[in-house]
């Protein structure tokens, strides 16, 4: 989430093509923690990982055994994404895609889907996006959700609107509507990481995490 407010009626695609190619960095290249520390347990297969911006989670999981995939609507992020996986050795691995998610569809099948912070102060039709693409998933194969379970200490009430709902992980699992369709629910929980606040002090997040596994 960045600490835009809300921003009304934008287009998805240029609000987050000016957000990257305004900055030379948006975002640290470190894989989010809490979708590693899920993910470190699972077989390694075929990810995709939506709204990928500038590849920190893709990158990861090539290291970590996968073939990945990303999507993200901001050809500037996906430039970048995919450059540094060429700068590291892994482009065999890691690939980046632009395109607009609400259109956006693949013949290609995956073992894990994962949306780490998938939210937005713009348009974003995020369920109808999950349950779409979750279709891509093999049996046996997983879909992990990690967003934010509410806003950042820091961030100012009049900045605290435009993001969208925050779900408790069970009202996630249940918005879905996918477990009456073969997927069951391995993990439903809400965790908490320590962070440094933009001053500089030391502050926590809890993050919702939500892991689906098809039958």
């Amino acid at each position: 989430m960045s600490g835009h407010g809300h921003v009304g009626d934008v287009a998805p695609g240029g609000f987050w093509e000016e957000r990257y190619a305004g900055e030379e960095r948006v975002w640290s290249g470190k894989v989010n923690r809490t979708t590693a520390d899920v993910a470190i347990g699972l077989e390694p297969g075929r990810s995709l990982d939506l709204g990928c911006g500038e590849g920190g989670d893709v990158l990861w999981f090539a290291h970590a055994g996968w073939q990945a995939m990303g999507v993200d609507i901001s050809p500037t992020a996906v430039r970048r994404a995919n450059e540094e996986a060429a700068r590291v050795g892994r482009a065999d691995r890691a690939r980046c895609v632009a395109a607009d998610l609400a259109t956006w569809t693949t013949d290609d099948r995956f073992d894990l889907v994962t949306a780490s912070f998938f939210q937005s102060p713009v348009a974003l039709d995020r369920t109808t996006i999950l349950r779409r693409l979750s279709r891509q998933i093999d049996a046996g194969g997983h879909l992990l959700v990690v967003s934010h379970a509410d806003y950042p200490s820091w961030v100012p009430p009049e900045d605290r609107q435009g993001h969208g709902q925050f779900l408790k992980p069970d009202e996630e699992a249940e918005a879905l509507n996918l477990l009456g369709e073969g997927w069951t629910v391995e993990i439903a929980e809400t965790r908490t990481r320590e962070v440094t606040a933009p001053d500089g002090s030391p502050a926590v997040l809890d993050d919702s995490v939500v892991l689906l596994r098809r039958g």
